[in-house]
């Protein structure tokens, strides 16, 4: 096993203002041929100009209600082929996606973020090399981050309409961490583990050719008429990487270390567990977007979305000499598909070896105990105080749903509520139905009639999970819906209305202690309707939609509009 390589940090604030470029490179990602020999592969990454660019990218280190002025420059190799042969991954042009002429569009959106609609990396805001070519919503090519949230783990990735999947696979990703008065006050006695260790973890599976190259599957589904290539109702690799490296081992001391986890696969759920007995061991300290009022036990496997993170602290104190394993079993598709076989190569995440000598004090030190009994310290908001639940002004209804396009294909959908008693399926170019008024309160209910578990995303806005409930539908609840293009009135496929009146919702459950914190992605699970509750406080136009990036390009995302 390879040691797992650990992303450039930047410290933004110093710098104030970055040119970040979208490059091509070659890296080594793990793979050897059968003489043993490395295989280098071509990704796409990020890099501050004057720096060599990495998949993943820089690690940018933000700090709160500091600003921070990024461009996002794109400089891939511009070739002569018009687009979509210009790129290197197979494009269906059959979905609504970025057209321009030549080049390669990209968008970078910072997932997370409490971000003006202009900076926020909409998917029609992309843009070719040079800005040669611009998208309907690319405002300015300067964005700006205001910071305006508490400590948390964001991560910045490619947007673009149509092609998300893509350019993620590609290599556009990275971590942005930012941080607060709140932690830093919990990091010099080793109450959160910092510097050294504090490792950021971005897990992505992958397929490769028999040359080391990345290769994405595009043949139709049987039964369609689908061109190709064609998009896939999901994806999953048979190679697991961690920081770009395939199934790769950390050199660890006996003492804590804080892991920013980050699932940023295609479609991929984790069940994450280690390969001995770790209670005791594992604690949440923080959700996507900030810190937990409590340490949270994680004693049993933890789920890990697409597009979710955990921050965690691990305790390998007294374990030396150990060679620990970070396994998966989550079936594919998630909850209800396919049970990993024993001997499945995507089992095996990355490895922890206990083999360094302990250096420092291990979390947390002597004096933070007497102020903080027990093992753990007792709160992680000693600034801010415990979290403070959001008083909902009203309740909104949308839709998870599972449809077909006109070629026969899987298409998942989402639905607003076009009427009181009915949620309704729409494509992303249709009427805004979501639409909240500035410093509204809402609870959305997400209903989700699909078979599938689907992680939903809301642009801008941090929020809290209340709950969740088990959903019956009735039998003639649902009714199909024709979707037509309004350019050409031709059949686009068929989406789906839910009549409210003929479902029932039993009871709330709250949500488990490691999701009380603030949150930007939930896991939507079937047969349910999940709860959250948001403040939509910054007026604009921004995006929803389920973080499966094979259903994101294909549909499943729609725009709102925060009104005021």
């Amino acid at each position: 096993m390879n040691l797992l390589p650990l992303p450039r940090r930047v410290d933004a604030p110093l710098l104030g203002r970055l040119q970040v470029q979208m490059e091509e490179l070659q890296q080594w990602l793990g793979l050897t041929s059968p003489s043993g020999s490395k295989l280098m592969t071509t990704v796409w990454g990020y890099g501050l100009r004057g720096q060599k660019a990495s998949y993943p990218g820089p690690t940018l280190e933000a700090f709160k209600n500091v600003p921070l002025l990024v461009e996002w420059r794109n400089t891939l190799p511009r070739p002569l082929l018009p687009f979509p042969r210009a790129h290197p991954l197979p494009v269906d042009t059959s979905i609504h996606l970025a057209r321009p002429r030549f080049g390669v569009p990209t968008v970078t959106h910072l997932h997370g973020g409490h971000t003006e609609p202009e900076s926020d990396g909409l998917p029609e805001a992309w843009f070719t090399q040079r800005y040669l070519e611009r998208g309907p919503d690319w405002r300015k090519q300067l964005y700006r981050y205001d910071n305006t949230q508490e400590a948390g783990t964001l991560w910045y990735h490619d947007h673009t309409l149509g092609i998300t999947r893509l350019n993620v696979y590609a290599g556009l990703a990275g971590f942005y961490l930012l941080r607060d008065e709140n932690e830093q006050w919990l990091m010099p006695f080793n109450v959160l583990p910092s510097g050294p260790y504090e490792i950021v973890l971005a897990i992505q599976d992958r397929m490769f050719t028999d040359q080391g190259q990345l290769f994405y599957p595009a043949t139709p589904p049987p039964d369609t008429t689908a061109p190709f290539p064609s998009v896939l109702p999901e994806f999953f690799g048979d190679f697991i990487l961690v920081n770009g490296m395939a199934w790769p081992r950390l050199e660890v001391e006996p003492r804590q270390y804080r892991l920013r986890m980050l699932n940023g696969s295609d479609s991929r759920f984790y069940r994450l567990f280690f390969n001995q007995d770790m209670r005791g061991r594992v604690f949440q300290v923080g959700t996507e977007l900030g810190l937990l009022d409590h340490p949270v036990p994680l004693d049993e496997p933890f789920i890990l979305a697409p597009g979710e993170r955990r921050d965690l602290v691990i305790d390998f104190k007294g374990l030396e000499g150990a060679r620990l394993t970070l396994h998966n079993d989550a079936p594919v598709p998630f909850p209800a598909g396919d049970p990993l076989a024993a001997e499945d190569p995507t089992r095996d995440i990355m490895r922890f070896d206990v083999s360094l000598p302990l250096r420092g004090h291990p979390w947390p030190s002597s004096e933070v105990r007497k102020a903080l009994p027990g093992g753990i310290p007792g709160t992680l908001r000693p600034k801010h105080g415990p979290l403070q639940p959001l008083t909902a002004t009203r309740e909104r209804k949308v839709l998870l749903f599972e449809g077909t396009d006109r070629f026969g294909r899987i298409r998942l959908l989402l639905g607003g509520q076009v009427q009181p008693q009915r949620l309704e399926t729409l494509l992303w170019d249709e009427p805004i139905t979501e639409d909240p008024v500035l410093g509204a309160v809402e609870v959305w209910e997400i209903y989700n009639v699909t078979a599938d578990a689907h992680p939903i995303h809301l642009h801008m806005v941090h929020f809290q999970v209340l709950g969740r409930a088990p959903l019956t539908v009735a039998e003639g609840a649902v009714t199909p819906k024709e979707h037509f293009d309004p350019h050409t009135g031709e059949s686009e496929g068929m989406g789906g209305i839910l009549d409210l009146t003929q479902v029932f919702v039993e009871g709330f459950q709250p949500p488990p202690p490691d999701e009380q914190g603030w949150k930007d992605t939930v896991q939507a699970f079937p047969g349910e309707v999940t709860r959250i509750v948001a403040r939509f406080d910054r007026p604009g136009r921004y995006a929803w939609h389920c973080h499966i990036l094979s259903h994101e390009d294909h549909e499943m995302m729609r725009p709102y509009q925060v009104v005021g």
